[in-house]
């Protein structure tokens, strides 16, 4: 037979018990959200993404050049190197610009809605 445990349980309360015009309840702590503390600066991701943009704008130009013949190589090495500059190009401008408007403080963006690693 199972043992029974020394748990203690308490009742939640209903919508009825809940005095909502009264001052002496603490204020619901799931509710307060500032949105400043949650502004810190995710240095790794902009690093990241500054790398990102850079690299990727470097195959974009190698490819680029390859394409127009300024520079020696095949049209399938410009492929392969326009396929790797959009997919390094494109994450790393997004992140980029939202850090900069972050940090110009520009409406409706924040920090936080970079990824922090």
């Amino acid at each position: 037979m199972a043992s029974k445990r020394n748990v203690r349980y308490n009742r939640l309360p209903t919508d009825e018990d809940i005095d909502y015009d009264s001052n002496a309840r603490q204020p619901d702590p799931r509710f307060d959200y500032s949105p400043k503390s949650f502004d810190k600066i995710p240095w790794k991701s902009i690093v990241l993404a500054l790398f990102l943009l850079v690299l990727g704008s470097a195959l974009l130009f190698l490819s680029y050049f390859i394409f127009t013949g300024h520079m020696g190589g095949e049209r399938s090495q410009a492929y392969g190197l326009l396929a790797l500059g959009i997919l390094t190009f494109l994450p790393g401008f997004y992140e980029t610009r939202i850090a900069y408007y972050s940090w110009r403080g520009a409406k409706g963006y924040r920090f936080s809605s970079i990824p922090d690693y």
